[in-house]
């Protein structure tokens, strides 16, 4: 079971981060605007943003194998439809379906993850869960790059396997071929999990998705708008930069997108996971604000170097930004949930919602980018970034991270 939800992760994140490598092609064979580019993102992530909180009450009432069958038959037949019928108008609607099937999914197996593997070994299940979702990040542009080399080169001969992918892709448009991937996956996961006997799940409260007098209760607080506002702006500082590395370096530079720009993609997923354990090990000696300031700023002058820099500065400067945004995430979550005192559960389903960032910052920066150029709309990165590096200065906890300067239950005062 500890095995199946780590592949879940795997999967999740196969199709969740492959958009960005595809920019070039999207752009290039569905002739679009950099706006009309960005929508087909916005389309995946809008989904996390309306469906994070139902899912909570759709797995609290019928459990979490059937939702999760009924998630990966979303992102079945959001995959699949984009693979037989690739237009821009379909791509809207499928991959706002696959988006739904994959926020689902989130919802539903930190709490199998924790009943599975035992509470004594969350954590380190947790952080474990975090870098087999890393390297599926790091490896399915890589996957595209194979796809589009082989399909592409008539010259030489096909293998079994591209010849089947080969019968089903159009000519002109190999990397839609990665969609049947995603399709074959998603039936796989459901086969699987359907022959699975799954624990009983009592979740804690923490994790249960709460009333809607407990929404509302919280909404009342400025503090969790605040952070609702942190989560988003990460999240649009995320997508908005691997989004946008493969057509700036195509646009600006001149690499190409089917090797150089995706590779600058897998990278940038691959330093930020590689950031995480970083952060863990210096989340231990200093405060959580204190590390995310740090990270904050190395993430905006990475971005600098990589806006103004030279073409090989851009190359390795947009993977760096990844390695400072690694400990933002789990950091503004935690100082979240250590803010308030009550209602967790249905906190983290608001903080979940902020997803959504990822929807709305490549749109935004797709609109400026059409408007005065790509570079001039990533300024929009300044924005977002400096909202997440505000966080540690105005953050107050309740409960400060543990540190090797404190004695264990012991939390330090709040500055």
């Amino acid at each position: 079971m500890v095995g199946l939800v780590f592949l879940t992760f795997f999967v999740m994140s196969f199709l969740t981060n492959i958009q960005a490598p595809l920019v070039p092609d999207i752009i290039n064979n569905f002739r679009l605007n950099l706006t009309a580019t960005a929508l087909l993102q916005f389309s995946f992530f809008i989904a996390y943003g309306l469906i994070s909180i139902p899912a909570g009450f759709w797995v609290e009432r019928y459990s979490e194998k059937p939702v999760m069958i009924a998630a990966f038959l979303a992102g079945t037949v959001g995959t699949l439809s984009f693979a037989l019928f690739p237009a821009y108008a379909v791509g809207i609607t499928s991959f706002f379906v696959t988006g739904a099937g994959m926020a689902t999914l989130q919802v539903a197996i930190n709490p199998l993850l924790r009943v599975s593997g035992g509470e004594e070994h969350f954590a380190f299940n947790s952080a474990f869960a975090q870098l087999v979702f890393g390297l599926a990040s790091f490896g399915s542009p890589r996957v595209y790059s194979y796809l589009v080399e082989n399909l592409s080169n008539h010259a030489q001969p096909l293998n079994a396997f591209l010849r089947v992918l080969a019968a089903g892709t159009p000519a002109n448009l190999p990397w839609v071929s990665i969609y049947w991937i995603f399709a074959v996956c998603c039936v796989v996961m459901m086969l699987v999990i359907a022959r699975l006997k799954f624990p009983r799940v009592e979740r804690t409260e923490d994790e249960r998705a709460g009333s809607i007098e407990m929404y509302l209760d919280l909404l009342r607080k400025p503090i969790v708008w605040l952070f609702f506002l942190s989560v988003f702006c990460y999240v649009s500082c995320e997508q908005g930069t691997s989004y946008w590395i493969s057509e700036f370096l195509s646009r600006y530079h001149g690499y190409d997108p089917h090797t150089t720009g995706a590779s600058a993609v897998s990278w940038f997923w691959g330093l930020l996971t590689a950031g995480c354990f970083i952060g863990m090990g210096l989340l231990k000696l200093f405060d959580s604000r204190r590390v995310l300031i740090a990270f904050s700023v190395g993430a905006l002058l990475c971005l600098t170097a990589a806006l103004f820099g030279t073409s090989t500065m851009a190359l390795y400067a947009f993977p760096c930004v990844g390695l400072f945004a690694s400990i933002m995430w789990p950091v503004l979550v935690s100082l979240a949930l250590n803010s308030v005192s009550e209602h967790h559960g249905p906190f983290t389903g608001i903080l979940s919602t902020g997803i959504m960032g990822g929807a709305v910052g490549p749109v935004i920066i797709g609109r400026l980018g059409d408007h005065f150029g790509l570079r001039s709309g990533l300024y929009f990165l300044y924005l977002t970034f400096g909202c997440v590096l505000s966080v540690g200065f105005w953050a107050k906890p309740l409960i400060t991270n543990a540190t090797l300067h404190l004695k264990k239950g012991v939390a330090e005062p709040s500055a």
